[in-house]
């Protein structure tokens, strides 16, 4: 399979899905980011640990993490060993498109890991086999200019995809053991992610959940590697972003998702996603 250098984008530039082999001897730094599609993470070797919405993921090589539209993840990448991944992404569509075609919906998975908070799939040494072979497969495909090798890649991938969800539905029993997570941080969370246009301080969350605001400050910097602050501003402007792509103004998006200030709303954003909400709406 060919492998490809570090690449920092986090935006799609092809249609439908994108496909990417990447390998690094000395592990390249990626912050916390999220996008607006679907991400399919296949680690093949490194050291590894992979945060994703506060829970913590120590990665063996075959390890698959599923991340939807609006988890914030990052890679810790810890040098030693050659960091080596299959990434794929898929457009936010992708699936309605593949179930008008085939009749079923294989977001189940990216849609049950969510709501459980659980991205992680860890395949039997067959399944892991039988992905690496669909990958190669894949890979091939999008390279040859040969009638129909678009057609392929696209079959090759959905095979990938059923593969993917048989294993997300038969999890072995121990690989809770890897994961790092604290049951407040996670409560905490997911009142965030509910309650994202109301008021959400320090004092009051602290206050709600009974702790210090020291001690939840330091607890939720530990399990998420971001500020509460931090963490509750990016999943707000992830929220505004998609009422943007769902159509509404840009004044809209900013006090639906929890922004007081519509001037500091636009600042945040263009650092962010790199464009303003108009260019969003444009496009």
């Amino acid at each position: 399979m060919d492998k490809e250098k570090f690449d920092p984008r986090q935006i799609m530039l092809e249609r439908n899905y994108e496909y990417h082999h990447a390998y690094n001897e000395t592990p390249p730094v990626v912050g916390f980011h999220q996008h607006s599609f679907y991400e399919i993470f296949f680690f093949l070797s490194g050291d590894v640990d992979y945060i994703i919405e506060g829970k913590t993921y120590a990665l063996r090589p075959g390890d698959i993490l599923l991340t939807s539209c609006s988890d914030i993840h990052r890679p810790d990448i810890r040098p030693g060993k050659p960091y080596e991944r299959i990434v794929i992404w898929l457009e936010e569509n992708f699936f309605d498109h593949l179930k008008e075609f085939c009749g079923e919906d294989l977001s189940a998975g990216f849609r049950d890991a969510a709501l459980k908070d659980y991205r992680l799939i860890r395949p039997d040494s067959a399944t892991f086999s039988l992905l690496k072979q669909l990958c190669a497969k894949i890979s091939q495909a999008k390279c040859s200019s040969e009638v129909g090798s678009g057609t392929l890649a696209g079959v090759y991938l959905t095979e990938f995809l059923v593969h993917i969800c048989r294993a997300y539905y038969n999890p072995p029993g121990l690989i809770k053991n890897d994961i790092t997570e604290n049951k407040k941080i996670n409560q905490l969370i997911a009142y965030i992610n509910t309650n994202l246009a109301s008021e959400l301080t320090l004092d009051q969350l602290s206050s709600r959940f009974y702790t210090s605001k020291y001690h939840l400050s330091r607890q939720f910097r530990q399990f998420t590697g971001l500020s509460l602050y931090q963490y509750i501003v990016k999943k707000r402007l992830i929220l505004a972003h998609n009422l943007l792509r769902a159509g509404h103004l840009a004044t809209e998006a900013c006090f639906a998702s929890g922004f007081s200030d519509y001037s500091n709303f636009l600042k945040v954003f263009k650092r962010e996603f790199g464009r303003t909400p108009k260019e969003c709406l444009q496009k």
